[in-house]
């Protein structure tokens, strides 16, 4: 038996461990924030959530905004219908901003949007709620996305063209440096660009190319003196992705610290090291959370913040958690206190901020890192010669690279050559108390929509109407002559204007923009299996006479177009001819289109929540056009309820994120095709 270390030996060993494991505790790191991403249904739902969540101890709030608020329409717009509050808060005034944030010192808060195309005015109506509670704008700290480049790649909530939309976050920079010099006028978001299939390699050079284009336009827009560039420069940061392989995780984010460094010291003759810091917060990998055996979700989510906490030369300045259930639905508080948990743990009850980087003098380390950085600024190097970031948009060069990723992911995972426990392998399992019983997800009262409108309604009718038109002619005209728009923005927010009519007038100034899709020339030939789907869809075609031809619809104001992609991708490879038009569609144009085309089948693709209401108004147009004989098939996060009224409804077939394989689904959709017609 091994006798205990006694408290002291007459060397003193022991107790100068204690007191040297002491002394590093006292000196212990500063933690990241603490963050969860976070708003349904309402203002004034989100702000209990937020002040129950800071109760907790969470010390920063991550705002999420629905879809109409993130494309600067209001509640009430048609395109709206569905979409209000769904996957996040509707935010149509300045009224629903001080109620988003009623008993929330914002002098004291580190505040992140997730905003972009209209990121402008949510800092706008942010700053005019601080100054109702007599905070000082240049007290406020946070960040708002402000990312349009990768909103054309990855997440669709984009509104106006390239040119304008840098012009506009130029405007936020060029504003905020002096008037609010704590904030972080953009955060450059690599993390949808791995959502949408990014390779660490891509996702290195994709964001680096967009700080470049975004640093260029702030620098040739002349709004500020040469001296205080590096200042700007400091103010960058990145919003960033971790994935489940963390060792190369942890080496891309130190590749990310070694290139921007260099990249703002070379190309932007940044002297002071601190402002050439790579400074990023970080949410860790959605896109690696499964619908089977969501409860492993819980050690995948770990992992991937173990990548961006490990290294202390490239830690996280914030981190946010996505809960265990969110491939499921939207999470409940209690989901989301699971994830805050975690990193509490990680940050006080372990010794990890109380040492100096573990990695520096690894070889195997140090080796990948310098393997990503060749790598990253090769494709750097190939942005450049297309003209930069904004012409790799244009030119569909960054949307076709991360098409064809995507799809050699969802390739690789079909094969199962890539392993996704619980999914393509150990799918063996038991039922989870976890999910079992009512109420095990979040749902949103669908009575939320109707009250955000009525309460949106109320506001236009007690407003004083003239400062409303005065200030939105000013906004006009800011415009119009190239003005920094910030201070007309102010003035509209504190007079009362909504978010639609903001982004109506830019939208009648800017135009409205629609980008490439990036299926065309992407190809999955090369998988596996694809032999009987093709087979399936050939006699399918041979039998009714003509190629089958499928529509793949977005409707709504969803824009990830990843699942549609990869959808449409297949499909014609497997023999399909498909009719794909992008994103933010109406049903009606939805509908007429595949009447114009007469199509077999319309694919309708939904991830944000707002499936019966969309899905039952293309099922009613079809009725009345005569289209009774078109099957319908959807596509999306859809809770089985959910999928059982669809089903009843008329929808032929419901897939969500289980049905990975798409060469099956490719079958099956033949065969839907098929009965539809002999049942005819």
């Amino acid at each position: 038996m091994t006798e205990p270390l006694a408290p002291a030996k007459e060397n003193g060993a022991p107790q100068r461990n204690a007191e040297r494991d002491t002394e590093r505790a006292k000196e212990r790191d500063k933690p990241w924030l603490f963050r969860t991403y976070s708003g349904h249904s309402s203002a004034a739902e989100s702000n209990a959530l937020y002040r129950n969540n800071l109760k907790k101890g969470q010390t920063g709030l991550s705002v999420a905004f629905d879809l109409p608020t993130q494309t600067g329409y209001d509640s009430d717009h048609v395109l709206a219908k569905g979409e209000v509050g769904k996957v996040g808060v509707p935010i149509s005034h300045l009224g629903d901003m001080e109620t988003l944030f009623d008993g929330i010192p914002l002098g004291e808060m580190n505040t992140s949007m997730t905003i972009n195309a209209p990121a402008t005015w949510l800092l706008a109506l942010y700053i005019a709620a601080a100054e109702r509670q007599g905070v000082d704008r240049k007290d406020l700290t946070g960040t708002v996305q402000n990312d349009i480049i990768k909103e054309y790649l990855s997440r669709g909530t984009y509104i106006f063209p390239p040119k304008p939309s840098l012009k506009l976050i130029a405007d936020t920079v060029a504003f905020t440096y002096t008037e609010v010099p704590k904030w972080n006028p953009m955060n450059v978001c690599s993390y949808h660009l791995q959502e949408a299939g990014a390779t660490p390699v891509q996702e290195l050079a994709f964001a680096l190319a967009t700080a470049t284009a975004v640093l260029d336009e702030v620098k040739n827009s002349g709004q500020v003196p040469e001296e205080d560039f590096p200042i700007v420069v400091g103010r960058i940061s990145f919003f960033v992705n971790a994935g489940i392989r963390f060792v190369t995780e942890i080496c891309k984010m130190r590749a990310f610290t070694e290139l921007w460094d260099e990249i703002t010291k070379e190309r932007y003759r940044v002297e002071d090291p601190k402002l050439r810091r790579f400074r990023y917060g970080v949410q860790v990998n959605s896109l690696g959370l499964t619908e089977q055996q969501p409860e492993n979700n819980v050690y995948r989510v770990l992992l991937e913040m173990l990548a961006v906490t490990l290294s202390k030369g490239a830690r996280a300045r914030a981190v946010q958690l996505p809960a265990w259930n969110e491939a499921l639905g939207l999470p409940r508080p209690w989901d989301q206190q699971w994830s805050l948990r975690l990193q509490q743990i990680v940050a006080y009850e372990t010794d990890l901020l109380e040492y100096a980087d573990i990695f520096d003098g690894s070889k195997a380390i140090e080796e990948k890192v310098a393997a990503l950085k060749v790598e990253a600024m090769d494709e750097l190097a190939c942005i450049d010669e297309l003209g930069g970031a904004v012409e790799a948009v244009d030119q569909s060069y960054m949307k076709r690279q991360l098409v064809e990723s995507n799809a050699a992911r969802l390739a690789a995972i079909e094969s199962g050559e890539q392993t996704v426990v619980g999914v393509n392998k150990y799918t063996e399992t038991e039922e989870s108390p976890l999910t079992a019983g009512d109420g095990s997800i979040l749902t949103i009262d669908p009575r939320a929509e109707s009250e955000q409108i009525e309460r949106l309604q109320a506001w236009r009718e007690t407003r004083d109407q003239s400062a409303v038109d005065t200030t939105i002619a000013n906004l006009r005209n800011a415009a119009q002559d190239g003005g920094n728009i910030m201070l007309t923005s102010i003035a509209c927010a504190h007079a009362g204007v909504t978010t639609g009519e903001w982004g109506q007038t830019l939208r009648d100034v800017f135009g409205e923009y629609r980008a490439p899709t990036g299926i065309h020339g992407s190809s999955t030939t090369e998988v596996s299996n694809i032999e009987e789907a093709r087979e399936r869809v050939n006699n399918a075609s041979n039998k009714l006479g003509r190629r089958l031809k499928m529509l793949v619809g977005k409707p709504g104001l969803d824009g990830h177009s990843n699942g549609a992609e990869q959808i449409a991708v297949r499909a014609r490879d497997a023999g399909f001819e498909v009719v794909y038009e992008g994103i933010r569609l109406t049903p009606t144009e939805i509908v007429d289109a595949a009447l114009q085309e007469n199509v077999h089948v319309v694919g309708l693709s939904i991830l944000s929540g707002s499936h019966i209401s969309l899905v039952t108004e293309v099922l009613e147009l079809m009725k009345t056009k005569g289209m009774d004989d078109v099957p319908v098939i959807i596509g999306g996060i859809i809770p089985p309820e959910d999928a059982e009224t669809l089903l009843n409804a008329g929808v032929a077939r419901v897939y969500t994120p289980k049905n990975f394989d798409l060469n099956a689904i490719m079958t099956d959709i033949a065969s839907v095709v098929e009965e539809v017609a002999d049942a005819a």
